[in-house]
């Protein structure tokens, strides 16, 4: 490799950096309310429900952030979108943290809901777009991985924070979402705007100035061809009614149908609720909870890594089908566990810590980068990016749905003397707080994973190793998901 491919290398890795900062932040705003929910429960002595309208608001951000994304990015451009976001997602975690009341904090984490959304879609899309061919999936696979870290980041800050003798420590935890945003405002300032937008504006010389920094000199002026020849296409582009033709039924309901499987095994509700759910098992206090929680976070950056070399050497089907029977049998366990507590006694947070490990392992290495990838290989060039937002759409509005249930599904299976309950001081009086047992809802969860099982021994297709070509070729012809790749 030559000094100049050497410093080109470095040159994007560092500009993928400074971008994936906005993964690591959608990750942290993801996962930072775990640590501060049963904080914010006894400070403000919260119902179950007021629990998961915090914990969702941000959810709606998200869908009304990714659902205006697109048409942004297009206007302003990448690097403007990103910059923006950082300081939406700053803006949103002061906000946060400064909440004088719950209807504040649930109108704070909309915002954020809204750096979210919008970042799920910009951040990719630029590093995407100023990767160099050789090098862009695994750039691209970056933002995933940020995405897990920044949950695991989430998980040590709270826990530095957490103080049971001080139930407003939950506002520092909102805080510190404001230092990786002026990471990322600071080092986009620096960086250059995507050549594709540029020559897409008609400003082909400054594209090319940045593709002579990133690319193989060779490639420069294939890659401009090739960028040309995709901006022609997208003024071609159709309409969401050519989704619903016959041709692309099947890959649009697939899309949707792995994005239900994906949330409805109930992944949020162990990003989300992990410590509430350590502490109706056992755990004495929120601290010792959210301690056990950051093993979960670290499992699930490892296992993220992990699935990245899985992919391509199982294939997809098989890797799907490992991952949603170890989740079944994960999950059926838990509702077994938590349906005999009394009988477990404290050994009960010890085996839900390490079968909730077990269950975060199967979903990382399947489910978890599956749905994503799966929902970009099925659809042709044609109609990818219109199927790629409806899966995206219904993956958030899923997510939504588990958050705001999760509590609420628990308390629906919990009879009469299985709640757990404390006490705190509110306004100098005492407040009884009650939390169900999950079983039950852990239990639907398992169900949910065995319909996946059947629902995908018919829709999971094998496109490993499979042409984008062939596999439009397949949809036309008419022929079933399950024989793609045969």
């Amino acid at each position: 490799m030559s000094s100049k491919s050497r410093k080109d290398t470095k040159l994007v890795i560092i500009i993928a950096a400074i971008a994936s900062t906005g993964g690591l932040l959608f990750g942290f705003d993801t996962g930072v309310i775990s640590g501060a929910l049963p904080f914010l429960k006894q400070c403000w002595a919260l119902d179950s429900g007021d629990q998961e309208l915090i914990t969702t608001a941000v959810l709606i951000g998200a869908v009304i952030g990714a659902l205006s994304a697109g048409r942004i990015t297009d206007i302003i451009g990448r690097k403007k979108v990103i910059i923006a976001t950082s300081l939406i997602f700053a803006v949103g975690s002061i906000l946060t943290g400064a909440a004088p009341t719950m209807t504040f904090l649930v109108i704070s984490r909309i915002i954020l809901g809204l750096a979210i959304g919008i970042s799920s879609f910009a951040v990719p899309l630029y590093i995407s777009e100023i990767s160099p061919t050789k090098m862009r999936g695994a750039l691209v696979s970056s933002f995933q991985l940020m995405i897990t870290i920044g949950i695991v980041v989430s998980y040590f800050s709270d826990r530095a924070f957490a103080d049971e003798a001080n139930l407003y420590s939950w506002r520092w935890m909102f805080y510190v979402g404001v230092f990786p945003a002026i990471i990322l405002f600071v080092g986009m300032w620096f960086l250059p705007e995507t050549p594709r937008f540029l020559i897409g504006k008609g400003k082909e010389e400054e594209g090319r100035k940045v593709l002579q920094k990133i690319e193989d000199p060779e490639l420069v002026e294939t890659s401009i061809s090739k960028i040309k020849e995709e901006i022609a296409l997208d003024r071609e582009s159709v309409g969401y009614s050519e989704l619903f033709k016959k041709t692309w039924r099947i890959p649009l309901f697939i899309a949707i149908g792995i994005m239900f499987i994906q949330q409805f095994v109930g992944i949020n509700t162990v990003i989300y609720y992990a410590p509430t759910i350590f502490i109706i098992a056992g755990f004495a206090g929120a601290k010792a909870a959210i301690t056990a929680t950051i093993s979960v976070g670290i499992v699930n950056v490892l296992s993220t890594v992990l699935s990245m070399f899985l992919i391509d050497k199982l294939g997809r089907r098989k890797l799907y089908f490992i991952g949603v029977i170890g989740m079944g049998i994960s999950l059926a366990a838990l509702a077994a566990f938590f349906f005999m507590k009394d009988s477990l006694g404290d050994s009960l947070k010890w085996v839900t810590v390490g079968t909730v490990l077990i269950y975060i392992v199967f979903f990382a290495i399947s489910l978890g980068p599956l749905g994503w990838l799966i929902i970009s290989e099925i659809f042709p060039l044609r109609v990818r990016g219109i199927g790629m937002s409806i899966g995206a759409l219904a993956n958030w509005f899923f997510n939504g749905i588990v958050a705001f249930t999760f509590l609420k599904l628990a308390w629906l299976f919990t009879g009469e003397g299985m709640e757990i309950t404390n006490t705190v001081i509110k306004d100098g009086k005492e407040v009884v707080l009650a939390d169900p047992n999950p079983a039950g809802a852990f239990l639907v969860y398992a169900i949910i994973s065995i319909l996946g099982i059947v629902w995908g021994l018919k829709y999971i297709p094998e496109t490993k190793g499979v042409s984008l070509e062939d596999i439009e070729k397949h949809w036309r012809e008419g022929k079933a998901p399950n024989q793609l790749g045969k």
